[in-house]
């Protein structure tokens, strides 16, 4: 088994579920690669024996890994899709943030998810992302140009409403006056576009959702698309600039920049343990349903 190991920084209360963790690996003979400069952090911070072969970008890595770990909350898994891309390896994330939506293992259930892994107790969900391009190209989306969860178009620089135009399949939809719009994947369903009033989807859904961001439209609504839909966008505002986020990275673009989005050409695949599924993190993380009366 080959593994790769990923977090966006070291956190002190690790230390003791680091060491489970690689305990385990070893113990099943896995060869750990560490991200370097993760590996760099740990060994600043604590007392690290053991000699790991490391990664730097996505070009270090290939299809012959068999799982990477996400250490860190849903912040980090979607980091690491930047590393993992297209290769089709299953990543599994161990929540040491807050929610971890989508990094479901807690760090004291290290050793017995390892346990799950080795014994194949587990199911891999594969998960669409979005893919974008814009006319005229933009160097600072480039070829990362990919999200799991959604695209945003925001204003910037200004506290006035923006204009985003939108058409699906290049037939006019509407103009939102607000203050963004979001196009979120199942995945997604449940980050910020639920907290714009987006609907819940099942990660198996072949949809997408264009949410707007604080509307001035008074009939402005979420909708759900399907996934084979290409949508444009043309943003204009006040001001002559206006963000687009990817997840966590964020562009800015000129006004009347066409944004072109559609489903990407390959998926991310997420380890889900049998002991686990999304109805159930729904009732547990969002507490989905909550009430005495149950």
């Amino acid at each position: 088994m080959k593994v790769g190991i990923y977090g966006q920084y070291y956190q002190d209360e690790l230390e003791i579920y680091l060491y489970e963790l690689l305990a385990e690996l070893a113990d099943n003979d896995a060869e750990v690669y560490f991200e370097a400069d993760y590996l760099s952090d740990i060994k600043r911070k604590i007392s690290f024996e053991g000699s790991y072969k490391t990664f730097k970008e996505f070009e270090d890595l290939d299809n012959s890994f068999s799982l990477f770990f996400s250490i860190g909350g849903d912040g980090t898994m979607l980091r690491s899709i930047l590393y993992v891309r297209d290769l089709g390896i299953p990543i599994i994330g161990i929540n040491v943030g807050r929610l971890g939506f989508l990094a479901t293992v807690q760090k004291d259930q290290i050793k017995q998810a390892v346990r799950s892994l080795v014994e194949g107790h587990y199911e891999v969900e594969e998960r669409s992302l979005l893919q974008i391009e814009t006319l005229p190209y933009n160097k600072e989306v480039g070829e990362v140009n990919f999200a799991l969860n959604e695209m945003a178009v925001s204003r910037k620089n200004t506290t006035s409403m923006i204009t985003v135009s939108t058409w699906l399949n290049d037939e006019y939809l509407t103009s939102y006056w607000a203050d963004g719009l979001i196009v979120s994947t199942p995945t997604g369903s449940t980050g910020y576009s639920l907290s714009c009033g987006g609907p819940v989807i099942t990660p198996d859904t072949n949809a997408f959702v264009l949410t707007p961001i604080a509307p001035h439209n008074l009939n402005a609504r979420p909708l759900v698309i399907p996934d084979n839909t290409v949508i444009k966008l043309t943003v204009f505002g006040r001001s002559a600039d206006y963000l687009l986020s990817l997840d966590s990275r964020i562009a800015t673009l000129s006004n009347e920049t066409e944004i072109y989005i559609k489903k990407a050409p390959f998926t991310i695949k997420m380890v889900e343990l049998k002991e686990e599924s999304f109805l159930k993190t729904l009732r547990k993380k969002l507490l989905w349903g909550e009430d005495k009366r149950n």
